[in-house]
């Protein structure tokens, strides 16, 4: 009789763990779904460790510098990391290389807030899904909007095209994902499945229609990727003549994108059976891989996966946390962050 298994269990292709210590990297997943933020990293190059820290439905990550945000039910969460605190940790038993700890907390209100980034001079951008806008986050206000789509006549609570991806160029977003182009209340849940749209917001031209639920376009290398989720698909659109250009078909609802060296890190989930859309798409498939999917961006083969096995059915977001084996990081839901002190010019851990 085998032993049942413990919840996260999951899976890997060996070249992963390799792959993590040989470009010393690692990857960050966030679950709305069970309220989690987990950090996969290497052991040894042969091994994958994982760690899975509490934060209120997180959605968006984003990453610059030492800083990490973390868009949240009710707002977003901004850490540092502090290789200082890192060395000297309390836990003996643990030996991090860095640890990242709550130093800010933007309070949104519920936006359902995707995609997050940080922009230039460290300005806090995020998809404003709720009230079909790209926002500012600094404090003054629950969010500020800078873009909207032409077609959104009015900011309201409504999820009205249910705009959810955005790709930042030098330092201000350039480049939006939504789900239809609707103005009524929840108006896109009529218009599935292929009616996504890929914006200019610049010159709010409409880059490309008729796509399968598209999600996480980003901007590497000079093109432009993003994924269609409800094909799984994975691609790139060379922008000086519009092409677009599928890279891979992956075996799951494809949501979250990053980029290191020639790789492509893209989250995988298998939709709930109580999601009205992945009914009415016929996207429920037991059969679906949970997980991380790397493709090899010149070939474009996928060369290692990551799958859960149990506990997670659904990825929201990926970054990739660079220059670090094994990161460690604190949520606010304990009090042990508030033993971390740092300024300056130094760092101690008080009693």
């Amino acid at each position: 009789m085998s032993n049942p298994l413990t919840p996260y269990s999951l899976t890997y292709s060996p070249e992963i763990p390799a792959l993590l210590r040989q470009m010393n990297f690692t990857i960050a997943i966030s679950v709305f779904q069970k309220g989690k933020l987990i950090f996969l990293a290497s052991k040894n190059g042969k091994e994958l460790s994982q760690l899975p820290r509490n934060f209120p439905r997180p959605m968006g990550l984003a990453l610059q510098d030492n800083k990490m945000a973390i868009a949240c039910h009710h707002e977003v969460l901004v850490l540092v990391n502090s290789p200082e605190l890192a060395t000297t940790y309390p836990k003996k038993t643990v030996r991090y290389d860095a640890l990242y700890m709550p130093r800010t907390t933007y309070y949104t209100g519920n936006l359902d807030l995707h995609d997050l980034a940080f922009g230039a001079k460290g300005q806090l951008f995020g998809v404003n899904t709720f009230y079909s806008c790209i926002s500012k986050l600094d404090g003054d206000f629950n969010f500020k909007p800078i873009w909207q789509p032409p077609f959104i006549t009015k900011l309201a609570k409504e999820d009205r095209c249910h705009l959810n991806g955005m790709a930042l160029q030098d330092g201000i977003p350039r480049y939006a994902t939504a789900m239809s182009e609707t103005d009524t209340p929840q108006g896109w849940r009529e218009q599935l499945p292929r009616n996504g749209i890929l914006m200019d917001i610049k010159t709010n031209e409409v880059l490309a229609r008729n796509l399968a639920m598209p999600h996480s376009p980003r901007l590497y290398g000079g093109a432009l990727y993003f994924l269609c989720s409800a094909t799984g698909e994975f691609l790139k659109m060379n922008l000086s003549d519009g092409k677009q250009e599928s890279i891979v078909h992956l075996e799951g609802f494809a949501r979250g994108l990053d980029f290191y060296g020639d790789y492509a890190f893209i989250g995988l989930s298998r939709l709930r059976p109580t999601s009205v859309s992945a009914a009415k798409l016929k996207l429920i498939n037991p059969d679906s891989k949970v997980g991380v999917a790397v493709v090899h961006i010149p070939t474009g083969k996928i060369v290692g996966e990551v799958n859960y096995l149990n506990t997670l059915d659904e990825i929201f977001d990926v970054k990739i946390i660079p220059n670090c084996h094994f990161p460690g990081i604190l949520n606010t839901e304990k009090p042990a962050h508030q033993s971390g002190i740092s300024w300056p010019s130094g760092a101690v851990w008080q009693p």
